[in-house]
Parts: structure tokens; sequence; C-alpha cells
């Protein structure tokens, strides 16, 4: 019944136990929940998805691949929150040729003045590819020590390099720079710092900062009208099945809403 999950509910053995930011009950449980995935532009929705897992990471491939095979949307970019920001999305995605506006987990706080101005952050070290080492704030040598391999769940394969400082000794900023009595360690993973930078590239852009913008006002907004102009905030049905079509005609309901009140704004202003 789990199949790949790590739970699931007595009552409902589609939905899995999550805990959830709006709760009910409000006593912190974890619940019974489905993850709902939605694709919007111009607050219309274009199309939905329904989730066994509780994190948005890898449901964004699978919405992507839902969304195309039932009504034929393919978008030339997405734009998500830091969520789903991994190195396995931002690959497929420029397999599809699609464009990413989403933001890696440390996005924001690389862009901090605290991490911008340390000199131990890698961030502000400089890498030199000849000899594949990395030179800390002190010009000395972080030497590759080894590799590593992250598989995920899905299986996607993570390369992971890991240096480590051999001459930390007697060095004037080792107690800023680290605690460990074996000197200073840290590791890269080429493929993600790429991808990673394109990324910044595209949000850092005009055209990247105006397309990111919208995404509050749009995906948002659509929740928002559902939740609280339209009150549904829990499932009635019960099954994957009975919930995606519970879901799609709450969507199909706010696009016909969306669409009556655009129609009612255009004849007044005509």
């Amino acid at each position: 019944v789990c199949g790949d999950r790590n739970s699931y509910s007595k009552t409902d053995t589609d939905a899995t136990f999550m805990r959830l930011k709006e709760d009910h009950m409000r006593n912190g449980q974890l619940k019974p929940a489905y993850n709902v995935q939605v694709g919007s532009s111009d607050q219309f929705v274009l199309g939905y998805s329904i989730h066994q897992r509780p994190g948005d990471t890898r449901c964004l491939l699978p919405h992507l691949d839902a969304v195309r095979e039932k009504y034929g949307v393919v978008p030339k970019h997405v734009i998500a929150d830091a969520a789903y920001g991994s190195e396995e999305n931002y690959v497929k995605l420029e397999e599809k040729n699609i464009s990413a506006l989403i933001k890696y987990n440390m996005y924001d706080k690389e862009n901090t003045r605290k991490i911008k101005k340390n000199p131990h952050h890698q961030q502000n070290w400089t890498y030199i590819k000849e000899e594949d080492v990395w030179i800390c704030a002190n010009g000395k040598k972080l030497i590759r020590t080894g590799t590593t391999k992250q598989i995920t769940e899905s299986g996607h394969t993570s390369i992971i390099y890991h240096y480590q400082c051999h001459e930390c000794e007697g060095c004037p900023f080792r107690s800023a720079c680290t605690t460990s009595k074996y000197g200073r360690t840290t590791q890269w993973n080429p493929v993600y710092h790429e991808q990673k930078q394109k990324v910044r590239q595209r949000l850092e852009s005009e055209e990247g900062q105006v397309r990111y913008r919208q995404r509050k006002t749009d995906i948002e907004s659509v929740f928002g009208q559902i939740k609280q102009n339209r009150g549904f905030r829990r499932f009635v049905l019960r099954g994957l099945q009975k919930v995606s079509i519970e879901w799609g005609l709450i969507c199909a309901a706010h696009n016909l809403l969306k669409k009556a009140s655009k129609d009612k704004q255009r004849s007044l202003e005509a």
C-alpha cells in the first residue's frame, strides 16, 4: 500500500501523512493529505496534478509531464519558488529547453551582505581549474581529497568533490574560518554550481526580475482566492482519483469566475 511512501492513512490509503501549513485542528499533528501542484498564467489555472509526497522538489517534473500529456501545455519558462530548486530539476528542464526561473535553497542567503563580505565563505574564494584546487582567504590551497556520489529517489546521480586544506596550522584566520582540528574542508558539486550560475544570471536580468515578481501575484492569488474567497480548505472526497476530480472542478470554477470577472471589467472599460 505504501509503495515508495513512508506512511498512509487507514481511512484513505492514497493519502500520505504531511505536516500542513494550515492545521485545521491547530495541534501540530501530521495529517493525511495530498500535495496539490498548479500551473497558472494571468491567474488562470493551465493545469494541475495531485501528488502523494510531502516535498515539492520531486513534484515539479512529474507535474510538467502530467500537464503536457493531459492538456498539451509545454511552457517556455517555469517560474517557481526555492522549494523546487534542485540540480535534478535544473538539468532536466535544460534538457527540455525550458528556461528555469527557480531560486535554489541558498539564493537569498548568498545575496546577503553578511555572506558577500565574509572572506571565509566558499563563494568568495578562487577556484583554479588547472590544479583543481580552491584558494582560501589566506592564499592557501584546498586540495581535493575524495569524490562521492549521491543518488536521488528518482535515480539522478550527483557527483560531489571534497577538498581539504593541510596548511591551517598557524593561520591567523583559523578561528574565524573553521573549528575543525583537521583543518578547513569544503565540498563542491560542479554540475549544480554551473546550473546555479545560470539561474542566478536569469533571475538577476531585467526580464527575469519582472517574470519572478509576477509569480507572487499569479499563482499565490490562485490559491488565495480558492482558499479564502471560496472557502475551500479541505478535500471532501477520499482517494487519489476522486480528489483529482474534486480539485479539477474547483479549478474549472475558478477559471470561469475569473473569465466572467475579466469580461465584466472589459465591458465597463468599453
